[in-house]
């Protein structure tokens, strides 16, 4: 093992699947060896058992593709907005300077905090929660896509003028090529940050999904159930992720996953 020396696939996966038993070993040891009380972490085998009474007799396979349309949807909207804006505050330095200010004082501003009044100005139903993934991600990437599209190498847009494009075509031509896989890995990274949000949302004033299990859970102390749905969350996050990932070596073969 050497500093920054790559990891064979193999032995990476394995190298990863192996914390994840030694984690799972840990847990049982704590809960079923009587180092933990059970009422406030649940055993491995308690939380298996529950999640499956939660998928055959509770119906949370629904809540859970509610979960995921929430997350999809908000985020969706957010990308939408936040993929032109970004790429033409990136190009423009006069259109970074009007938007830059307001968007890095927004993305400090807790999604969480707005629930109240997206509550107010939308109801409980499906808005609220989608505005709340889209406020806690589409300042994020907004920031994050111009940072990108503006460290483009200057001398790839000089060569392009060189050569008679126009304006559109280095937005086209240079810049959305040069860093689409960036892009695309900024994506991702918020893709992760958008379950927090979404999470948030269901905790309050909401009758379906994972969040909403998870705090009648509580009210029950049924810890089991509690973290059968953290790890449903995880898992779902875990593929998408691989899911990016292989997109992104499919679209951009030349970029490095």
């Amino acid at each position: 093992m050497r500093p920054l020396q790559p990891v064979g696939g193999p032995a990476k996966a394995a190298l990863g699947l192996s914390f994840f038993v030694l984690f799972v070993a840990a847990w049982a040891a704590a809960t079923l060896g009587g180092l933990v009380p059970r009422t406030f972490l649940a055993d491995p085998v308690t939380m298996v058992q529950d999640g499956w009474l939660l998928l055959t007799r509770f119906d949370f396979a629904s809540d859970i593709g509610i979960t995921v349309w929430r997350v999809v949807g908000g985020f969706l909207l957010a990308a939408l907005v936040a993929v032109p804006l970004g790429v033409m505050m990136g190009a423009y330095k006069p259109i970074e300077a009007f938007f830059e200010p307001f968007v890095s004082f927004a993305r400090y501003l807790p999604a969480s905090a707005f629930v109240p009044l997206l509550i107010l100005w939308a109801g409980i139903g499906e808005t609220q929660k989608l505005l709340v993934i889209f406020i806690g991600s589409v300042f994020q990437l907004i920031l994050m896509i111009a940072v990108a599209v503006g460290n483009v190498r200057r001398d790839l847009v000089e060569a392009a003028y060189t050569l008679g494009a126009r304006d559109s075509g280095i937005i086209r031509r240079v810049l959305i090529p040069a860093t689409a896989p960036e892009i695309a890995e900024i994506l991702r990274l918020v893709l992760g940050w958008a379950w927090t949000y979404v999470i948030v949302a269901e905790l309050i004033g909401s009758s379906s999904g994972i969040g909403h299990m998870i705090i009648e859970s509580q009210a029950l102390l049924a810890t089991g159930q509690i973290i059968f749905g953290i790890i449903v969350i995880g898992l779902i996050g875990l593929v998408s992720d691989f899911l990016f990932k292989a997109g992104n070596r499919l679209l951009f073969p030349w970029k490095l996953a």
